[in-house]
Formats: structure tokens, C-alpha cells, sequence
């Protein structure tokens, strides 16, 4: 994936959004089996200070801390960062070779994705030794669970579950807005039953049923980041994480100075 310049995204969320949300079905029977799609807005509960330096690919809540793994090549790492205070706790790096990307937490183990080298590798949870590799087909964006399958994204329009064990293909979903197929899906999150999904070049956030594919709603984030703190390499929302202990949200973005706690807004308007 290539930077985005910053100055694009409001202009790239908003385009891009029109695209799915607004647009009328090509396929009209499918598109009378689906109801509007709603967008909710938020509110921010708290933020945090995040490391700019993090062009951050994955992002997990774990036991108080964040689980983070950053991208591009030769600054690829996987961290566990103190929520509060944005400070590093422990850092592996990969090798310059590989460009890192989604990651998730599975049974004592964390999993991290790369790009375009179709390799991913496992780490002990609690010491971040790495333990095993896998690899897929495809480029890999995004990645989470749902406890029982690991949950990936590719930069198209389908989302693959993985069997954890033998990382085979245990069956696909495509992701599909009024019957229309939504692509560029980048970081996953299992919420609540529902697959939150970034996409890509926009602060739109996606809830998907991942037993058919279909968008439920989308959660509108335009905005979140205040212009006051954009520098030269901030770039686009990027990164979410669920507390389901707490039940709390947090989002942030490649090179965002902070990350943002938010409540989804109850209310929703039908576009």
C-alpha cells in the first residue's frame, strides 16, 4: 500500500462514500433484500498519545495494553504499547524484507500479517518470541477474530477465515453494500458479533455481518483527527481495537500523534 497524502483524505472518505453508500444497485433483487444502510457518528470519550513514527496496520486491546503492528519496509514491528501513556513496553522488528500488516490475538499467540511476501508469523503472547510462520495467497491488510477462526482482509471485496491450526481457507464472504461489492477493506475487528472494517483512503468504518457479507451500517469518523495535528506524513485512519471487557472502542491512523477512545453514536441517519 502507498502513502496517501493527507490532504486527500476528507475529499477520498467523501467520494468514496457516495460510491457505496448512494449509488443505486445494478442487481435490483438483491437490492430489495437489503435494508438502508445507516451511518453513525461519535463522540470522543478520551484520547491517548501514540507514537507518530507508528504507521500503524494492526491494533489490538489486550489486558490494559495495546497490541500494535506497523507497516513499511524496514520499520515493520510488532509492539505492545501502554495505553496511556503511548509508550513502547516490548518491540520485535521484521526483517526489511517485509512490509507488516494486520495482527490478532488467538490463544496465547499473536498472529501478524505482511503485504505482498504471502508470510505471516506467530509470536508467543506474553513474550513476542516468535514461535511459527504461516503463509496465504494474496496480499494480506487486515486481520482479527473471531475466537475460534482467524479473520483476513485482502484489499478486495472478500474477507477469508482461517483455520488457526492449519491456516487452510474454511470459506469466504464478500462484503457487499446494497448488493454492491465494497473493496479496499485494511484493518478488522471483531465487535460485538459484527466485523469492523477501515477502508482504505477513507475514516469510514464498516459493521459487517460475517455470515453474509452485507454492510449493517457505517460508522462516519470524518474529521476525528483535528487539522491542527496533521504534519507532512500523518496519512489515513488506520487501526482499531475493542476492549470487550470495558466495552470500548479506540481508533487511530499511520503516523496519528493520538488514539482516540470514541462512542458510537445510538442514533443513525438512513442515507
Amino acid at each position: 500500500m502507498t502513502l496517501t497524502p493527507a490532504t486527500a483524505c476528507r475529499l477520498a472518505a467523501f467520494s468514496c462514500a457516495c460510491v457505496w453508500l448512494c449509488a443505486a444497485s445494478p442487481n435490483a433483487s438483491r437490492a430489495a433484500q437489503e435494508a438502508d444502510i445507516p451511518t453513525y457518528g461519535y463522540s470522543v470519550v478520551k484520547d491517548y498519545p501514540h507514537d507518530r513514527g507508528a504507521f500503524t496496520e494492526g491494533l489490538v486491546f489486550w489486558e490494559g495494553q495495546l497490541i500494535e503492528g506497523t507497516g513499511l519496509n524496514g520499520h515493520s514491528a510488532l509492539r505492545k504499547v501502554d495505553l496511556e501513556t503511548g509508550a513502547v513496553r516490548q518491540e520485535v522488528r521484521l526483517p526489511e524484507r517485509y512490509f507488516g500488516e494486520g495482527v490478532a490475538v488467538l490463544g496465547g499467540k499473536i498472529y501478524q500479517l505482511t503485504w505482498l511476501n504471502e508470510h505471516g508469523f506467530i509470536y508467543d503472547l506474553a513474550t513476542l518470541k516468535q514461535v511459527g510462520e504461516f503463509t496465504y495467497k494474496g496480499e494480506g491488510w487486515g486481520l482479527t477474530t473471531d475466537g475460534r477462526s482467524l479473520i483476513m482482509s485482502d484489499g478486495t471485496s472478500r474477507i477469508r477465515f482461517l483455520d488457526p491450526d492449519t491456516f487452510q481457507v474454511t470459506r469466504t464472504i464478500e462484503v457487499l453494500a446494497r448488493g454492491r461489492p465494497v473493496d479496499q477493506l485494511n484493518e478488522l475487528e471483531f465487535v460485538k458479533g459484527e466485523i469492523y472494517a477501515n477502508v482504505w483512503k477513507t475514516q469510514f468504518i464498516l459493521r459487517i455481518d460475517p455470515a453474509s457479507g452485507r454492510v449493517l451500517g457505517t460508522i462516519d469518523l470524518v474529521g476525528i483527527l483535528p487539522r491542527s495535528d496533521y504534519e507532512r506524513d500523518t496519512d489515513v485512519m488506520n487501526g482499531i481495537a475493542y476492549d470487550e471487557r470495558g466495552d470500548r472502542l479506540f481508533v487511530t491512523g499511520k503516523n496519528w500523534p493520538r488514539v482516540f477512545e470514541v462512542r458510537v453514536s445510538p442514533a443513525a441517519i438512513v442515507r
